[in-house]
């Protein structure tokens, strides 16, 4: 008589997919020394009344320190380039930063430069980005986001920004100094950052004096900013007078940005005159920093 061979009810069921690789199959990378590389992404939130907001988080690839979290009702580029220099002045430069193709991160797309990209190629840190469609480049980030949000959604929800960024200052403090990492060995993110030396940007810049500042244009259409001691004059245009704007300088370069993240103009400070000359207005071609603004 025949013998009748009767499949297991889950060979029957499942449907074998041969060329999806097992998650054993993944290799994880991890940057061998603190500031080989930093993860950046932003991720929605919202207020007490359901109205949204945005949080900007830097973590540190290899020991996972949450090297700033920060909240905007939207991330616009000058934010990130804020935040970025802010974390840089606590942790020191990273050698390469990654990020996802986010438009506050990247305009490669159209063959343009947002502002973060611009600053990292001034101070010789290499800019990665992930695959599109393939959020697990830049994990890290992205289970801190998750590990963030368990934390917020057991607080009083906040209602400004000045709550939301004071729960997020209390968390990545204790994230930081207090909580053993699963990953980490249960070791704190701080202390094995603390452990090893730091990797550097590969071109290393003279020490520059970094500063983010808002100023409006006045009515003749221009600035006024102190470098080595001296008021220095920028004219910026008529076009744009009585209008606020941010300063981001970094030792004698200058850029003027507008609110909504539109560069207005670039320069180098001449040291010999407080006077500053029109001429060094980057051209209009080169004016794509609106792309900062959208997400």
């Amino acid at each position: 008589m025949a013998r009748l061979c009767l499949l297991p009810l889950r060979e029957v069921l499942i449907t074998h997919q041969p060329h999806k690789r097992p998650r054993s199959a993944v290799i994880r990378f991890e940057a061998f020394l603190p500031n080989e590389t930093w993860q950046v992404d932003a991720t929605p939130w919202q207020f007490a009344d359901g109205s949204p907001v945005e949080i900007l988080n830097f973590v540190d690839d290899h020991s996972r320190v949450a090297l700033a979290s920060s909240c905007f009702v939207t991330v616009q580029g000058a934010d990130v380039v804020r935040v970025f220099l802010s974390a840089s002045n606590t942790f020191g430069l990273p050698a390469s930063m990654l990020s996802d193709n986010g438009r506050i991160f990247t305009a490669r797309s159209i063959g343009a430069k947002v502002l973060i990209e611009s600053e990292l190629e001034r101070l010789g840190i290499v800019f990665k980005h992930s695959t599109p469609y393939h959020p697990q480049t830049c994990g890290k980030v992205e289970r801190f986001h998750q590990t963030l949000k368990r934390f917020l959604a057991k607080q009083v929800p906040a209602q400004s920004l000045a709550e939301l960024q004071f729960q997020l200052d209390a968390f990545r403090d204790y994230y930081n100094n207090v909580r053993p990492h699963r990953a980490l060995n249960r070791q704190t993110p701080l202390s094995v950052f603390n452990a090893l030396i730091k990797a550097k940007p590969s071109t290393q810049p003279a020490p520059i004096d970094h500063r983010v500042r808002r100023d409006k244009i006045d009515a003749f259409g221009k600035l006024t900013l102190r470098y080595l001691g001296k008021l220095r004059h920028i004219p910026v245009g008529s076009a744009h007078k009585n209008r606020r704007v941010r300063l981001l300088v970094a030792g004698s370069d200058v850029r003027i940005i507008s609110e909504d993240g539109e560069l207005i103009r670039a320069l180098t400070i001449d040291p010999t005159r407080n006077y500053q000359p029109l001429e060094g207005r980057w051209p209009v071609h080169n004016v794509l920093q609106q792309v900062c603004t959208m997400s």
